[in-house]
């Protein structure tokens, strides 16, 4: 039962929070075009086509996540998603330069505290990505074969 709450839990929240992020960045896309600016991470030509086609990249996870389609998958490319915004958080804060997040509003610069929740996010993710091995681990099974998955 606690597995199975883990599970949901994590789908609800991951899923919910990729469709209201993606939804935002649709929403205003002359300030999500400013925040990917605030980065200094890409070409300025690359900027505007982030910021129109990204959005409904995090808005098809946050529905694949809620739907539970593959999974496995999803949970992987949203890992691999949070991952790549952590380390960009990261760098862009190193370097010391100002910009908002652009996360979940356009009015969060980034700070330790935006890098940590990112970071943080990456969790849940995870236990979606690797739920059987970590059950079958737990319950000391072995796993399932590859082709089981």
């Amino acid at each position: 039962m606690a597995w199975r709450f883990l599970h949901w839990a994590c789908r609800i929240l991951l899923g919910a929070l990729f469709l209201y992020s993606g939804y935002i960045k649709i929403a205003q896309p002359l300030q999500f075009s400013a925040a990917v600016a605030g980065y200094q991470a890409v070409p300025e030509t690359w900027i505007w086509p982030i910021a129109q086609y990204f959005p409904w990249l995090e808005v098809a996870l946050g529905i694949g996540l809620l739907a539970g389609w593959k999974l496995r998958h999803v949970a992987g490319a949203a890992a691999l998603l949070l991952l790549f915004f952590s380390v960009l958080l990261t760098v862009t804060w190193l370097r010391g330069i100002q910009a908002n997040c652009g996360c979940l509003s356009f009015d969060d610069p980034i700070s330790p505290a935006t890098i940590a929740r990112d970071s943080l996010l990456l969790i849940p993710a995870l236990y979606l990505l690797l739920e059987g091995w970590l059950k079958n681990s737990l319950a000391g099974s072995p796993s399932p074969p590859p082709s089981a998955a």
